[in-house]
């Protein structure tokens, strides 16, 4: 059977940070706040999740501002509001992406995404990128009971592709995803052209990806042999 690779997708399959950042900074200005986030400074904030924006934000506020003790539980779904509706303005993916999905495709490789942006946000994005079709898969934050670095979010991806665990690898920039691939026994590959550039090595991955162009050769290298 032929071997599946599974994307995470913000800061791995695209450069969502800014339009993250837009709808954290838009939660903040319905407060009457400036925008507390930066798009550039903060994006390795923006790929850990739409909690963490809220509070990295929340922690620089004006020391005479009070905000209600449940500030973070009513701006969250504020915060996907906003990102819905402006959810790809300035996202793109990252350079080499499209090769080396098309090489990964005539290779016979099967494709998926394990993310824990939310499905519906997951799909719409996917789909504003025109990438949806490539990808026999897509797993989202809400489409089980649990989320990465739980290990069923990432089994699912890979039985819904038609793939096998032992056949499989995790393309991924945080320490989610190393978290993910080493409780589902798999290994994992990180992007080294995200916020943190190569310094992401500090998470040890079993291989830092410099590019997309070298994906499809550690493809053919990690899924010709099981692992085991």
């Amino acid at each position: 059977m032929t071997g599946t690779v599974v994307f995470d997708l913000d800061g791995t399959l695209a450069d969502t940070a800014a339009d993250l950042v837009a709808a954290a900074n838009g939660c903040f200005r319905s407060r009457g706040l400036d925008d507390l986030l930066d798009p550039v400074a903060d994006a390795r904030i923006a790929f850990h999740g739409g909690r963490a924006m809220l509070r990295a934000g929340y922690a620089r506020i004006p020391a005479d501002t009070i905000l209600p003790p449940d500030a973070e539980d009513a701006d969250y779904p504020r915060l996907l509001e906003f990102y819905a509706a402006d959810i790809a303005r300035h996202t793109r993916l990252y350079d080499g992406v499209l090769p080396a999905l098309d090489a990964l495709q005539r290779a016979g490789f099967r494709l998926a995404v394990c993310t824990n942006k939310p499905a519906d946000l997951a799909e719409r994005l996917l789909r504003a990128l025109d990438v949806r079709d490539r990808f026999h898969a897509m797993i989202g934050a809400d489409t089980l009971p649990v989320r990465k670095p739980d290990a069923a979010p990432y089994r699912a991806a890979v039985d819904r592709a038609g793939g096998q665990i032992v056949r499989s690898f995790l393309v991924g920039d945080t320490e989610t995803d190393v978290r993910t691939a080493r409780a589902a026994g798999v290994r994992v590959a990180l992007v080294g052209f995200g916020p943190e550039g190569s310094g992401i090595e500090r998470l040890k991955p079993d291989h830092l990806l410099p590019d997309f162009a070298a994906l499809p050769a550690l493809a053919d290298r990690w899924l010709a042999v099981p692992v085991g």
